[in-house]
């Protein structure tokens, strides 16, 4: 489970070492190269019952695939328009708004350390927002923070049905539903050979391979401890492109981005540390905490 968020957090370099500028074309490449990984690997593990596996899922599962698909347009789509930095911090503060949306969908109780939690995220967003009030750069974070509210959809609407997922083949659903939506608006087809490479990495490597790591790691470990070191994938993404290609996020950035990440990260801990106890979390099906 640590190496998945690592995996991850590459996207942001990835999308930076590619040429194009078009997101429906990069999110179909992508979707390509990611769904031929994770068709192969479901054929190694499930054989002949590799369709039986797909079918398995169910309409929860295609639900989740729909909303996972919209997560990949969003993330493309917010990479391509604001900082590495800012995608990455607004998304994640996905597990402070599935909490909203169980509190009113499911009528959950939120403890008051997430409502404080949520009130420092919210100044770290005001923050970030001051320092990228440009067209372009708003549209991009706003764009993240849509990354984040499917994903709170797609975990609530799990629970409502009391479903549990089985992630890969709703992971390869939802990049042959992208497939299908982005191929028409990406034609005509401009990627070079280079730009072709780097999306296969992308594809097989920073999402699918991921994915694979995130669901045997299910097995052994909590949600809740899923959650935790996926928090990774923020930090990191971020450190790569500053890095490796010199993107500074801007002081404002760094300080708001800070301020929700500490809150995010001091949320998890606690929430951790209350359950220790508990054999396992209970109702909350497992999702990848990011596309």
């Amino acid at each position: 489970m640590l190496i998945a968020p690592v995996f991850w957090s590459s996207g942001g370099l990835l999308v930076r070492l590619q040429s194009l500028d078009d997101a429906w074309e990069i999110v179909f490449w992508r979707s390509v190269f990611m769904a031929l990984f994770v068709a192969g690997t479901l054929a190694v593990m499930h054989r002949r019952r590799t369709l039986h596996a797909m079918l398995d899922v169910g309409w929860p599962g295609l639900l989740a695939a729909v909303l996972l698909a919209g997560q990949f347009f969003f993330f493309i789509g917010s990479l391509t328009r604001t900082t590495v930095a800012n995608t990455f911090v607004l998304m994640s503060i996905s597990p402070l708004l599935a909490a909203v949306t169980g509190r009113l969908v499911l009528g959950e109780r939120v403890p008051l350390r997430r409502w404080l939690a949520m009130a420092f995220a919210l100044a770290g967003i005001v923050v970030m927002f001051s320092d990228s009030l440009d067209a372009g750069r708003l549209a991009g974070n706003l764009l993240a923070i849509g990354v984040s509210v499917l994903f709170a959809l797609e975990i609530t609407v799990l629970r409502k049905v009391r479903a549990h997922v089985d992630m890969l083949p709703t992971v390869m659903i939802a990049g042959v539903l992208s497939i299908v939506v982005a191929a028409p608006v990406a034609m005509p087809f401009q990627a070079t050979g280079r730009d072709l490479a780097v999306l296969g990495v992308m594809g097989c490597v920073q999402l699918g391979a991921g994915c694979l790591l995130m669901v045997a790691a299910s097995k052994h470990l909590t949600a809740t401890e899923i959650g935790l070191l996926a928090l990774l994938e923020p930090i990191l993404g971020p450190l790569w492109v500053w890095a490796l290609l010199g993107e500074h996020p801007g002081a404002l950035t760094l300080t708001g981005g800070a301020v929700v990440l500490g809150a995010v990260v001091i949320d998890q801990v606690l929430g951790a540390w209350s359950t220790r106890a508990a054999p396992a979390d209970s109702g909350a099906p497992v999702a990848t905490p990011g596309p």
